[in-house]
């Protein structure tokens, strides 16, 4: 009993020992299975939450993908209606030029029609007061006629026949005085346009020519030996001279300028004569310059002499006829200032015999009026006050001095015989042909000319060339058709005539032309 109640107990023993180890190795089962869960969870736990982060991630990347879309979509239905907006801007602006246009043509019919408009009533009272006048005098030859019935025939008629006269007379006299105010403007018209032609037609030379000379050559091999080695021969003569020699390529011409018209002279006669003799070199260029320049200084002597016999004077200082001479060489306007000075002398002479002044003394003071002209380039100063100091100085009376120095009003006039050289002066510069027109009212005319052609519509630019005698215009070409510039050629004629008094004829020349334009790429 005893060994088997110790198995027993060793048996319930172990039972309860295995029970507890069961126990504890369960407990340890479970807590392994529950850290498993744990680990498993937590691993469940980073999948799902990468998975959650990798589609919130999709997601704002299909987000900006869409957004990037919607911006490209708005954009481009904003650029869409940018243009849209700008096509219907530009309809508008052009729908606001075209009613603008319209506008100003309705603008211009209102004022025709208020001008014809102004044009009917006015004549209407022209009618009216026609129709009272007719009723008038109706009137009266209905008194007329009762007072006269008495009459007998033959003073009826008598009467009736010296009152027609008598109107008839009335009218002839209303006509001729039209007819003779309408020829009194054409003929001053046509006075101005003929006296313009004839300006032009006398002035055989233009201003420029007269600061320079011109030397015809029989070759041009000559110019080569004019010129000299190492232009020696130019230097020389432009030395002696004091001008410049112009050797151009103009064929067989050779210029010579200067403001001194005596230098130009010598200078003109001792090229001329060295061509003649043939040898040219500085020592014979010396010698031909000396003896042109007596030949000169004796033409200038005898030019002096000659307008002073002319005139019928006497006792004149040697030096104011040596002065007066070289004014034989100078020109105003393309007017000889001599032969001006010698016409002053004798109008001012005729003007004084007319009021019983003296008429030399006239004639000395109209003859002198312009000799400081003679000295203008080497003296600043009015050439009036130049030359009454000039008189005074070689004794001329002051009456003389005064009357030269007051022509041009620069000093006051003391005497009649002054105001005589004065008009004398203006009258032979103003005659018709005396004078070249002036540089300044030659380009007036010409821009007057140019902007008649600018105001007319359409017009973009005129020129106005070979001397005023053509005037050509550009026109927008899609504004002026073919029609129109023959249109506008006319209008412009017609206004130039209206407008401008104008030697000869101006051509009107329309230019009109269409531009194609192409790119080779």
């Amino acid at each position: 009993m005893g060994p088997i109640i110790y198995v027993l107990l060793g048996l319930i023993g172990g039972l309860g020992g295995g029970l507890v180890i069961g126990r504890i190795i369960k407990a340890k089962k479970e807590a392994l299975e529950s850290e498993e869960a744990k680990r498993e969870a937590e691993i469940i736990l980073g999948n799902a939450q990468r998975e959650a982060a990798k589609i919130r991630q999709d997601g704002e990347i299909a987000a900006r993908e869409e957004k990037m879309k919607v911006l490209a979509s708005v954009e481009k239905e904003t650029e869409q209606l940018q243009k849209e907006l700008s096509l219907k801007e530009k309809k508008f602006r052009s729908q606001e030029d075209l009613l603008n246009k319209k506008k100003d043509m309705l603008a211009g019919k209102e004022i025709d029609i208020s001008k014809r408009e102004a044009g009917i009533e006015r004549t209407e009272r022209t009618l009216l007061e026609r129709k009272r006048s007719l009723d008038k005098k109706i009137l009266e030859v209905q008194q007329t006629i009762e007072r006269k019935a008495a009459l007998s025939r033959d003073e009826a008629k008598k009467e009736l026949i010296e009152s027609i006269t008598d109107e008839a007379k009335r009218k002839a006299a209303l006509s001729v005085r039209e007819i003779e105010e309408e020829a009194k403007e054409e003929a001053e018209t046509r006075a101005k346009r003929v006296i313009g032609i004839a300006i032009q037609r006398y002035a055989g030379e233009h201003i420029q020519e007269r600061a320079v000379s011109v030397i015809h050559l029989p070759n041009d091999e000559l110019k080569g030996r004019i010129i000299g080695r190492e232009g020696r021969n130019i230097r020389a003569l432009e030395a002696a001279t004091g001008i410049d020699l112009i050797v151009d390529d103009t064929p067989e011409t050779v210029v010579i300028s200067g403001f001194d018209p005596v230098r130009r002279e010598v200078a003109r006669l001792s090229l001329e004569r060295l061509i003649q003799d043939g040898r040219i070199h500085p020592s014979r260029i010396e010698e031909i310059v000396s003896k042109a320049r007596n030949d000169v200084n004796k033409a200038v002597k005898d030019a002096g002499e000659q307008a002073i016999l002319e005139l019928g004077l006497a006792r004149v200082h040697p030096e104011i006829v040596k002065m007066l001479g070289r004014l034989k060489f100078r020109y105003s306007y393309a007017q000889n200032v001599l032969r001006h000075s010698v016409e002053c002398g004798f109008i001012a002479g005729m003007m004084a015999a007319e009021l019983g002044l003296n008429q030399r003394k006239a004639r000395r003071a109209g003859l002198l009026h312009d000799i400081g002209k003679a000295m203008t380039h080497e003296i600043e100063g009015s050439h009036a006050v130049i030359g009454a100091q000039f008189a005074k100085k070689h004794k001329e009376e002051p009456l003389i001095v005064n009357a030269i120095a007051s022509h041009h009003e620069d000093e006051a006039a003391g005497s009649v015989i002054a105001h005589l050289v004065a008009a004398a002066d203006a009258l032979s510069g103003a005659r018709p042909g005396a004078r070249r027109e002036m540089l300044e009212s030659y380009v007036k005319r010409l821009e007057s000319l140019e902007n008649i052609c600018k105001s007319f519509e359409g017009v973009n630019e005129s020129y106005a060339i070979q001397a005023g005698r053509e005037v050509r215009v550009l026109v927008q070409n899609e504004t002026i058709s073919d029609n129109d510039a023959v249109m506008l050629s006319k209008d412009i004629a017609a206004r130039i005539e209206s407008e401008l008094t104008y030697p000869g004829q101006i051509q009107v020349t329309v230019i009109r032309e269409t531009r194609a334009v192409a790119t080779a790429k």
